[in-house]
């Protein structure tokens, strides 16, 4: 009887520690169960956050201010319209920018400094462009024969060239292939004229040449000019006194061109036969 009981407390010590293997193997099992999950749900959430930051970066794409966007090239780049700085105003219808180069105005001709309201339109001219930035806008030809830049100017929505046209500060000057404004310039010139505007009132006797006049016969160029005889224009107005370097040069071409019977670029403003006698 003994030796049954004592057996039987066996069996239940046995079963007891059993058991208690068993609850710790399960508690165990649990434990480690618990961090797993919280390391699969971690990355998730991360995922989920750095997908809201993807999110937020494309509509910040979207929306960032104008300042940061790229610029949108022209609507017509075919104009070549640059922004640069005026330097000096030579006279009416030239100009020098701050990076050397000059520019002569397309379609327009202003008097001469000393010839009837050249110092009207040199002044003007001054006020409308000296030392501000201008947009300048190319035709057909690039430079003329002395290298300046031919443009049509612009400060801000002024068009400089019809403006001194249309007030009566220079007249039309039309030089193929350099027409694009032709039918404009023209128009204004009409307006300033049949209202009495600048040099419509006051230098009536320079009227602008509405007819190509027939050229003189050609002679052999004086050998104070250095221009070929080939080049030589004779036909319309063609040369201004700031498109010479000396009173020699100017005087060759006054000369060869007819001298005072055809004038036609009106070197010669007191009409004394000496071309641009402010020249050196």
């Amino acid at each position: 009887m003994k030796e049954k009981i004592k057996n039987q407390k066996w069996l239940w010590i046995i079963g007891g520690v059993f058991v208690f293997i068993i609850i710790i193997a399960i508690t165990s099992g649990g434990g480690e169960k618990m961090p797993q999950q919280a390391q699969v749900s971690q990355p998730i959430q991360q995922t989920a956050e750095e997908g809201d930051q993807s999110i937020e970066g494309t509509q910040r794409t979207v929306e960032k201010p104008p300042e940061e966007q790229t610029e949108q090239p022209a609507e017509n780049p075919e104009k070549q319209k640059l922004l640069f700085k005026v330097e000096k105003v030579i006279d009416g219808d030239t100009i020098k920018l701050e990076n050397g180069e000059v520019v002569r105005y397309i379609g327009i001709d202003t008097p001469e400094s000393i010839q009837c309201f050249g110092k009207e339109a040199s002044d003007k001219n001054k006020e409308l462009v000296e030392g501000k930035l201008v947009k300048l806008e190319k035709d057909i030809t690039d430079r003329d024969k002395y290298g300046r830049l031919l443009r049509y100017v612009w400060v801000g929505d002024l068009f400089v060239n019809d403006y001194l046209v249309r007030e009566g500060y220079a007249y039309v000057y039309t030089y193929p292939p350099d027409v694009k404004y032709t039918e404009q310039f023209a128009q204004a010139q009409k307006e300033a004229r049949e209202n009495n505007r600048g040099l419509w009132l006051g230098c009536l006797e320079q009227a602008v040449v509405e007819e190509t006049p027939t050229p003189p016969p050609e002679t052999t160029p004086p050998p104070e000019t250095t221009l070929p005889k080939k080049e030589i224009i004779c036909s319309y107005n063609a040369y201004n006194c700031s498109d010479f370097s000396t009173h020699a040069e100017a005087q060759g071409v006054f000369e060869y061109c007819g001298g005072v019977t055809n004038d036609i670029h009106r070197l010669d403003a007191d009409k004394d036969g000496l071309a641009c006698e402010a020249l050196p």
